[in-house]
C-alpha cells in the first residue's frame, strides 16, 4: 500500500509575503514546491529597483523559503526564471551562479512581457527536502 501524501504550507516572514491567493511554497512529501519570488524587500513589502538588486532579493527570499521547509540551496532539482528583458541574461547569470557552489539545479529562462508589480525577474523553484 503507498504511502497518503503528505501536503504543507510553508510560510516564513524572511521572505515577501504572498500578494495574491497562493502560498510562498507547498511541501508535498519530499518535494518542495516554491511560488515565483520577485524582488520584493520582506522589511518594507516594496519591491527593490534594477534586476541586480531583485535578484539578489529573490534568492535570498529563495533560501529562507528553504530553510523553513526544512532544506536548501543544494536540494533544488529546477529553477525557471523569467526575465523581463534578456538583455540581463547575463549579469543574473552571474548573481545566481555565486548563490550555488556544488550542484546547480536544472533550469530555464524565459523572456516575458510583464512581471507582477513591474518586477524585473521573477523565479520559482522545485527542490527536496534534506
Amino acid at each position: 500500500m503507498s504511502k497518503p501524501t503528505q501536503i504543507s504550507t510553508i510560510y516564513t516572514n524572511t521572505a515577501p509575503a504572498v500578494v495574491g491567493p497562493y502560498s510562498q511554497a507547498i511541501s508535498a512529501n519530499n518535494f518542495i514546491f516554491c511560488s515565483g519570488q520577485i524582488g520584493i524587500d520582506p522589511k518594507t513589502g516594496q519591491l527593490v529597483e534594477g534586476v541586480e538588486n531583485q535578484t539578489r532579493l529573490i534568492l535570498e527570499a529563495l533560501k529562507n523559503i528553504l530553510l523553513a521547509a526544512e532544506s536548501d540551496l543544494e536540494h533544488i532539482l529546477k529553477t525557471t526564471i523569467y526575465l523581463k528583458d534578456m538583455k540581463s541574461y547575463g549579469l543574473v547569470n552571474e548573481i545566481y551562479g555565486s548563490f550555488f557552489s556544488h550542484q546547480k539545479p536544472a533550469r530555464a529562462t524565459i523572456e516575458v512581457s510583464r512581471l507582477p508589480k513591474d518586477a524585473e525577474i521573477e523565479i520559482e523553484l522545485i527542490a527536496l527536502k534534506k
